[in-house]
């Protein structure tokens, strides 16, 4: 698997067609939202309650290859002013070891702000806060992705006129 932090190189190594995981990688949990196939919305799919590595990866594998996912977008959790703190550099752990057990390409999206949005989202939609406790998770992994889909669309508009 070859990983990214720009998402015109990510883009590049893409199929033309395939939905796309947008990954939620926490301490306790991984929330994953996945993409159509035409990549133009991202939907809550599930969380993952981390275990070990081992059964963590396989769990969300067997989803990517259940719905045919062509790509990664892990959310990079970096402080308010850009650094990178324990946080990131544990995501980073989890992209290389889950680049040995798979091809798919993976692209860093910066996340500062997913929870916070998911969060107040949920907030605004009346969810309990048990209910949201179950939610935020894939709803940030939703967050993610679709702020990722939206980049790759305006790449694709951007390239589309050249030539």
């Amino acid at each position: 698997m070859s990983q990214h932090e720009a998402m015109e190189g990510f883009a590049a190594e893409l199929p033309r067609m395939g939905a796309l995981a947008g990954l939620d990688f926490g301490d306790k949990t991984i929330g994953v939202a996945i993409s159509d196939r035409l990549r133009g919305v991202a939907t809550p799919v599930l969380t993952i309650r981390r275990v070990k590595f081992t059964l963590d990866a396989e769990a969300l594998i067997k989803l990517l290859t259940e719905r045919e996912v062509a790509g990664m977008v892990l959310g990079l959790p970096r402080n308010m002013d850009g650094s990178e703190g324990p946080r990131a550099q544990a995501t980073r752990a989890f992209a290389r070891n889950l680049a040995r057990l798979t091809p798919l390409p993976l692209v860093f999206w910066d996340e500062r702000l997913s929870t916070v949005a998911a969060e107040r989202a949920l907030i605004e939609a009346d969810t309990s806060r048990k209910r949201r406790k179950e939610l935020i998770d894939h709803v940030a992994a939703g967050y993610i992705l679709q702020g990722a889909l939206d980049r790759l669309a305006h790449i694709a508009r951007g390239t589309a006129g050249d030539g």
